[in-house]
């Protein structure tokens, strides 16, 4: 891994300790576009390698992109590292101050697809417990972010006020900052759903969607068109651009009673983004970052993006 910063955070105030882990983020990053930009040439990253914690398949990437945070991180202040691909929370410095949660390769299954993946991460103050460093509301994160590796490698990050947007440019190897302004529409005329699923959805949430599919002579009175990338982080992404609504709701299949997504990797860091951007999260009723989790590896179900739109959730939740 190159020894060398490939990013400028000095023009934004950032405590040091946090701009040391955004830019080790970075630099792994920069290696992992590289090494994803040829995996169908160099073959087997999309391997299934054996599982995590929870019985989800582990690819070859998985493990490395899982592996490579750690070796950059280890030099940080982050004394807590809790990855989404191992069962316990690692120790990484003894007096460290800093708890990081990663998931090191959100949308693993799409390797070769060609389809946007990414890391996702979020960063609390540590406490002297490993656990309970990261089993506390996500209002309590210091920062949050993710990195996009698609069309373009991104790193879009915020340390509380507001969101910072940074592009690879990859004949530099730098990343270089984007003068653009992410503020989340109130209203839109676009959701995301794994429509696949409604035989098994609650009767709340076949409500909501019947409304927005009844068009402008329905409730919600306009016409609506679906979206489903099926990565969190390129869901993200395109909320954050241009609005919409995100829906991954709990259902009557076995392992998907309280939805499928994790709190501590992934729902905490992307609530913490969305509501830094003028946007709302919640599990359908409940924000997100009011919610403490039970345990490292909690799902939650999980909704997000342009206030009206989910107000309008809610609102139809709590008529049924």
């Amino acid at each position: 891994m190159r020894d060398d910063t490939t990013i400028n955070l000095k023009d934004i105030n950032i405590p040091p300790k946090l701009r040391d882990v955004l830019e080790k983020i970075s630099l792994v990053a920069n290696d992992l576009a590289k090494i994803i930009s040829v995996s169908p040439i160099n073959g087997g990253l999309d391997a299934k390698v054996g599982t995590n914690s929870d019985g989800d398949g582990q690819k070859a990437l998985d493990i490395i992109a899982d592996e490579a945070y750690v070796s950059a991180l280890i030099s940080t202040d982050v004394k807590w590292y809790a990855s989404e691909e191992r069962e316990e929370v690692l120790r990484l410095k003894t007096n460290g101050s800093l708890a990081l949660a990663i998931d090191p390769l959100d949308g693993s299954s799409n390797i070769n697809s060609n389809v946007s993946i990414g890391t996702i991460f979020g960063i609390y103050p540590a406490k002297e417990d490993a656990n309970t460093s990261f089993l506390r509301k996500g209002s309590d994160l210091l920062a949050a972010g993710y990195v996009i590796f698609g069309p373009q490698t991104s790193l879009v990050f915020s340390v509380g006020n507001g969101i910072s947007y940074f592009v690879l440019d990859r004949t530099q190897e730098k990343f270089i900052q984007v003068n653009q302004s992410f503020s989340i529409t109130k209203t839109s005329q676009e959701y995301a759903i794994n429509s696949s699923n409604t035989r098994h959805w609650p009767n709340t949430f076949s409500k909501y969607i019947m409304n927005c599919n009844s068009g402008e002579t329905g409730p919600f009175n306009k016409n609506y068109n679906m979206r489903w990338i099926a990565s969190l982080v390129a869901e993200t992404h395109r909320i954050l651009v241009r609005g919409g609504i995100f829906l991954y709701p709990e259902d009557a299949r076995k392992g998907y009673e309280n939805g499928r997504l994790r709190m501590v990797y992934e729902c905490a860091p992307i609530a913490y983004l969305i509501e830094q951007a003028g946007g709302m999260a919640v599990d359908g009723n409940v924000p997100i970052l009011d919610i403490v989790p039970n345990s490292l590896h909690a799902r939650t179900p999980f909704c997000f993006g342009s206030k009206d739109e989910i107000s309008r959730l809610i609102k139809v939740i709590k008529e049924l």
